[in-house]
Order: C-alpha cells, then structure tokens, then sequence
C-alpha cells in the first residue's frame, strides 16, 4: 500500500511539472493571438492643440516631413481659414473603420458645426492602408467627395502602390488638398505606369474574422494537447512500473 501511495505520488508531480509550463505557455500564447497588438481608439488620441497638425501614431513619418506637413497646414490656415490634420494609427480596435474612426475623432476634436466647418481630417490605418477624409461643411464645398475620394485612392495609392512609400504619399496628399483648399484647380492624381487595384492590399473584415477562428483553433488545440499527453505519459509510466519493480524484487 505504502509502495502504491508512492507511485502515485511521484506520478502526480510529474505530471504537475508538466501541465504546469504548458499552460504557462497556453496562456501565453492565447494572449498574444487574441488581443489585437497597438489597438488604437478615439478614446486614446488626445485633445486637440493649436500646434497639433500631424498625429503620427502609426511612427510613419520622418521629423523632417512631419515638420513640413505642420507647417504647410499652419500656412493654410493662416491665410485661408481652412485647416487640415493628418492622423497616422497602427491598427484599430477591433470593429473600428477608418471612416468610422475619423468620424469619431471628428466629433471629439470639434464638436460643434460651427467648430467643424472649415475642417478636414486625413485618417489612415497603416495595417490595412485603408485612408478617409472627412471634410466640414464650409471645407466640403471646395473639397468635394469626389476629390476627397481622388485623394485617398489616387493621390495616396499611388504611393502605397508603389512600395508603401508613406512619407511620399503624405506629401503628395498635402500637395493636392492645399492647392484645392487654396481655390486653386484641382491638380487631380499622380499619372501611373501602371494600375493595380490598391484594395488588392487590404485587409477585409472577413479576412480578420478568418485569422481570429484560426488562432482560437489552434489555442483549442495546444490545450488538448497539453492535456493528453501528460495523461499519457503518466498512463505509460504506471504500466512499466511493476515489471521494474518485480525486477527489483528478483535482482
């Protein structure tokens, strides 16, 4: 009895070191699958200042470009009264749009129509490269949609089409929306060599569903896992135990 107390003892704590790293590792490995790395919402940008013309949470922009972007948007707004900012994030909570995400930024920054009038917003999300522009009322009758659509899907993609070159883009986007927010002509797009559908690069929804199901399914089965085959190697321990002790006993 005494000698069978032993063997389940010493059978329980080794399967005790086992389990417990694995779920160490488990718990882990769940954590970093399922919570999305650098979500961003509304909610973590901060208020708006009177020096805030370029929010690079993305860490896309060099300091040189950044410093030129402010200081092309100060200028405008200095000599027209139409102001324009630029919002760089590196993923958005889970759910969140580009679109609806500017909307919500939009409404946080200037509540008011009156506030948001001469207002437009640039919002790209560098894990889809998925872009928006949202415009105030005054702004919208200068920047129309089919520009600000021009802007986003031309202008921008053609940069991202070409090696997702960021600062270039963003240039080019600043290029265009001050010309038009100046009462200039539309210069419209950057000519292409060639065309390539900039949706091609991003991430669907669907696509983000498909990686969640696949990661749940394999954290399902890490456990699975980890649960068999201490219970095997312990069941196979018990099983060769007796031979070695009745060859203890002979010996």
């Amino acid at each position: 009895m005494k000698q069978l107390l032993k063997q389940l003892s010493s059978g329980v704590a080794y399967l005790g070191r086992l389990i417990v790293p694995v779920i160490v590792t488990m718990i882990m490995t769940t954590s970093i699958l399922i919570t999305p790395a650098y979500a961003t919402g509304v909610y973590q940008i901060p208020d708006l200042t009177a020096d805030t013309w370029v929010l690079d949470e993305g860490d896309i922009l060099s300091r040189y470009n950044e410093g030129k972007l402010s200081s092309s948007f100060q200028d405008l707004a200095e000599k027209t009264g139409n102001e324009v900012r630029i919002v760089t994030i590196r993923r958005l909570d889970y759910g969140e749009t580009p679109e609806s995400f500017a909307q919500g930024l939009f409404e946080k920054w200037f509540p008011s129509p009156e506030q948001q009038t001469n207002q437009v917003l640039f919002v790209i999300d560098i894990v889809t490269n998925g872009a928006t522009i949202l415009s105030g009322d005054e702004a919208k009758t200068i920047l129309t949609d089919e520009i600000a659509e021009s802007v986003t899907e031309g202008t921008l993609g053609a940069a991202l089409r070409n090696g997702n070159k960021y600062n270039q883009g963003l240039l080019d986007v600043r290029d265009r929306l001050v010309t038009v927010l100046s009462g200039q002509p539309d210069p419209g797009p950057p000519q292409e060599q060639s065309t390539i559908q900039v949706e091609g690069t991003f991430s669907t929804a669907e696509d983000t569903d498909k990686n969640k199901d696949n990661s749940i399914a394999w954290v399902i089965g890490l456990l699975i896992a980890a649960t068999i085959i201490p219970m095997a190697t312990y069941y196979i321990y018990q099983i060769n135990q007796p031979a070695n002790d009745q060859s203890s006993n002979e010996s």
